[in-house]
């Protein structure tokens, strides 16, 4: 099987497009015959689902792991401790499996680029969902120490209360667009005349 598409992906960081093309490639490798189950690129293939947020794709990938991959592989279950921890939405337990993840330079790079991904998604959750979030919480959902946390959400436009410990959320603008229809606006025009007329 031919994985230098795959091989180019993960070299140029096109992280995004990686679970697509493992599903393309095994489902290709599955009609021709040729999947060799044990040489799988089956890291790389859950964590490219893990990468795009599409974790129940990765408990699909995972459930169909040979077991004896499982047992000799270990960057395959070192990826999907990462999987299981977003499933069960154990945000700190998400950065302990990122911390703990050892694998190939191919699938540390992947994760590298996918922890950065998740403080993003998850600063933009805490954004969107709270007014007020202590700092504890914040380092916690963010798997920072609470110095690094502090920073990170100061540089973001949010503010401290050193007594109580708290930040106040700084709240994305929302732009919303507005689309002219118009026959409203013959309406308007209208209207406009025959009051000044």
């Amino acid at each position: 099987m031919d994985y230098t598409a795959l091989t180019e992906a993960i070299s140029s960081k096109s992280y995004e497009k990686i679970a697509e093309m493992c599903d393309d490639l095994m489902l290709q490798g599955s009609t021709e015959g040729v999947v060799n189950n044990e040489d799988w690129p089956y890291a790389i293939h859950l964590l490219g689902h893990i990468y795009v947020d599409d974790i129940n794709s990765a408990r699909f990938v995972w459930k169909n792991v040979p077991r004896v991959v499982k047992e000799n592989r270990p960057e395959v279950t070192a990826a999907w401790k990462i999987g299981q921890r977003l499933w069960t939405r154990d945000y700190a337990g998400v950065y302990e499996a990122i911390r703990e993840f050892n694998g190939s330079p191919e699938a540390q790079s992947l994760v590298d680029s996918f922890s950065e991904v998740y403080t993003k998604r998850m600063f933009q959750l805490l954004r969107s969902a709270y007014s007020t979030i202590s700092i504890q919480e914040t380092a916690l959902f963010l798997g920072m120490n609470e110095e690094d946390a502090t920073k990170y959400v100061l540089q973001q436009g949010w503010s401290v209360d050193p007594a109580s410990t708290m930040f106040t959320v700084k709240k994305q603008a929302i732009v919303t667009e507005q689309k002219l229809d118009p026959s409203k606006l013959q309406r308007l025009t209208e209207y406009v005349f025959h009051l000044e007329h």
